[in-house]
């Protein structure tokens, strides 16, 4: 077993467009989201090369610009590690994310058609299956795609702009406390897509903002459980 310990059938293929460089960080990006390379774990140039398949000078690059964009923490003597997200860090995002997310279920409830609310019953009944056969990854998969629908529903170019730079830290977040929040968060979906459908603007935000609020509040309880 190498040193980063990635787990079979974790590594995603590089696809040939597009400049090597970009398909190893993008790889990289989605091993560290799915925390199939878990906060802390070193990270070794070598190692990574080997198992995408590639030299170690674009997996270089990419580690330097995860480390800008403050995925990886690289050490003087030590080498490159998965970044450990603190409290604070956390409690930023989430909070920035429940204002975008509570905004855009207002802008949804306003004005989505009856086929986005059918789109959203789908991604909700995929997500109530996924967690019914315990698969963590499908059922962080489709929670994305729930609320990136309720974004795209929302109508709103630059909220949808703002919430596309945080959803992969929101994915990060999420995917340890997935099992936790199980079906409850799934039926916290109904009760939102209930609210859109009657077009009720503020029980849409007020059950919005207390999904992703119980979210916030669960992640911080289960590091200080094991921390």
């Amino acid at each position: 077993m190498l040193s980063t310990g990635l787990p079979q059938g974790t590594v995603p293929k590089l696809e040939r467009p597009g400049p090597l460089r970009e398909r190893v960080y993008d790889a990289l990006l989605e091993l560290i989201t799915t925390r199939a390379l878990r906060p802390g774990q070193h990270l070794v140039e070598s190692e990574l090369a080997g198992h995408l398949g590639v030299s170690r000078q674009p997996v270089r690059e990419a580690l330097q610009r995860l480390n800008t964009e403050g995925w990886v923490d690289l050490r003087p003597a030590q080498g490159a590690f998965v970044h450990e997200p603190t409290e604070s860090e956390a409690d930023q995002l989430l909070t920035v994310r429940t204002l975008l997310e509570a905004e855009a279920a207002r802008l949804a409830a306003a004005g989505a058609s009856s086929a986005g609310i059918e789109a959203l019953e789908e991604l909700c009944t995929q997500g109530e299956a996924a967690v019914g056969r315990d698969d963590v990854d499908a059922a962080v998969a489709t929670n994305a795609a729930f609320h990136a629908k309720v974004m795209e529903l929302a109508g709103n170019a630059v909220l949808a702009e703002l919430a596309a730079q945080v959803d992969r830290r929101v994915r990060w977040y999420y995917t340890p406390v997935a099992r936790q929040r199980g079906r409850r968060s799934w039926e916290e979906h109904r009760e939102l897509i209930a609210a859109i459908d009657a077009r009720d603007e503020q029980r849409a935000t007020t059950i919005m903002r207390a999904h992703t609020e119980h979210t916030r509040r669960t992640y911080h309880e289960r590091e200080r459980e094991t921390g």
